[in-house]
């Protein structure tokens, strides 16, 4: 006999997602109100240059939800294939903030017009993804959440983007080759 797995047998299973998309809305809804009341919805210019284009800070209605969303159905897909789901769970959480934290660094940076120590943290994000699996979605979340007040949610989005990019090309290409390369040298050497 096969036990049910399905997810309608799971009461529940959708809730956390529907929550933590609703704050993330709500708390969207909230920050543009702010904006609106203070001057108007911002709009930010790529790489801070006016000579580019500008972004509307009121993307990040619909952008922020739709990732949110995304990122949830990630995580849970791979907390329930996880053998420890307390640790998946943690893990997860710890990806979270630390690149949560990372995103609160650079715009505080920014903000506080110290443009050097803004460059370090994005180096530093870069190098950070090189040693740890900052391509996974929840790390991309916490990065767009934490900077979103200051830049909007497109630009964090891109910059995220280009982290998670550099991590995942690392982690899933060049140190999985490297495996493998590494597996096969050292069995030829045991055969010899």
């Amino acid at each position: 006999m096969h036990a049910r797995t399905d997810r309608s047998a799971q009461p529940g299973s959708h809730a956390w997602r529907v929550w933590l998309v609703v704050t993330v809305l709500l708390a969207e809804l909230a920050h543009l109100a702010w904006e609106h009341a203070h001057g108007g919805i911002v709009s930010h210019h790529l790489l801070a240059r006016p000579d580019l284009p500008a972004v509307w800070n009121g993307w990040g209605l619909v952008l922020l939800p739709a990732l949110a969303w995304f990122v949830t159905g990630r995580v849970a897909r791979r907390i329930a294939r996880h053998i420890d789901r307390r640790r998946g769970v943690r893990v997860a959480w710890l990806g979270f903030c630390v690149a949560a934290a990372a995103g609160a660094a650079l715009s505080v940076a920014f903000v506080s017009g110290v443009e050097d120590a803004a460059f370090a943290v994005l180096v530093s994000a870069l190098v950070l993804g090189l040693l740890l699996p900052a391509y996974r979605a929840e790390c991309l979340l916490g990065f767009v959440l934490a900077m979103t007040f200051t830049f909007g949610a497109v630009l964090p989005l891109l910059i995220g983007g280009i982290v998670a990019t550099v991590s995942a090309i690392a982690h899933l290409v060049l140190y999985a080759l490297a495996r493998h390369v590494w597996r096969r040298t050292r069995g030829r050497a045991a055969v010899a």
